[in-house]
């Protein structure tokens, strides 16, 4: 068994990753977010106005703004609620594993189911579209997401690393290269669209030939 801490790729809650936490669930401002993520998975970031998304709602402009001050604001709370509704498939319980290599393929399983999930799958479809034009966009998804999930990570490894069970290292290096692993096969394809029936299975194997392959250069030789 594992003694470390468990940790959490991707944070529950925005307090959890240092930001302010959002306000108290207000059925108007529900429905603008659920409104945005539709048009900007639909039209793009770029595309859509506030003024579509308010006549979406049946809302007024006003009121739209008062709630969100940019659509920038409006996009992050995107962003916040996708993470709230998703981010529980990606606490992972590593301590009770029995092992380092077990610990890593329940951490790859995560990364990978999360990534494909529809919305998670939607906003980084989104946030690569736009990139060029936005890159605030990144940023912001960056800072609600992967940013805080893999400081998380690096800092489970570094206890790994301090027991003895992995090499000493870079954790934060560490963790990016294992993440790199898990997402260079199926999940890179299905972001871009390339999807198949089989590509759960696969990518099963491709997260545990991650652990291997992570394990031949930080794991300890036996």
């Amino acid at each position: 068994m594992l003694s470390a801490p468990s940790s959490e790729l991707i944070p529950t809650s925005t307090e959890d990753c240092g930001a302010a936490p959002p306000p108290a669930a207000d059925p108007r401002r529900q429905a603008y977010i659920a409104a945005a993520q539709r048009l900007f998975f639909a039209h793009g970031y770029g595309a859509t106005s506030m003024n579509a998304i308010a006549a979406a709602v049946g809302g007024s402009k006003t009121t739209l703004w008062s709630l969100f001050p940019s659509k920038l604001a409006l996009f992050e709370a995107v962003v916040d609620m996708v993470v709230q509704q998703y981010g529980t498939a990606l606490t992972v319980d590593l301590d009770s594993a029995p092992d380092i290599e077990s610990a890593l393929i329940r951490m790859g399983d995560a990364i990978m189911d999360t990534i494909m999930s529809d919305p998670i799958t939607g906003i980084h479809r989104l946030v690569m579209g736009e990139a060029a034009r936005v890159p605030e966009l990144g940023r912001a998804m960056f800072e609600r997401g992967p940013g805080p999930g893999m400081a998380r990570f690096a800092a489970w490894l570094a206890r790994q690393m301090a027991a003895g069970t992995l090499k000493q290292g870079d954790p934060t290096l560490a963790a990016q290269q294992f993440s790199g692993l898990c997402r260079a096969g199926v999940v890179d394809r299905h972001l871009m669209g390339m999807t198949s029936a089989g590509d759960k299975a696969e990518g099963r194997r491709e997260v545990r030939a991650a652990a291997a392959t992570f394990l031949a250069a930080w794991g300890l030789s036996r």
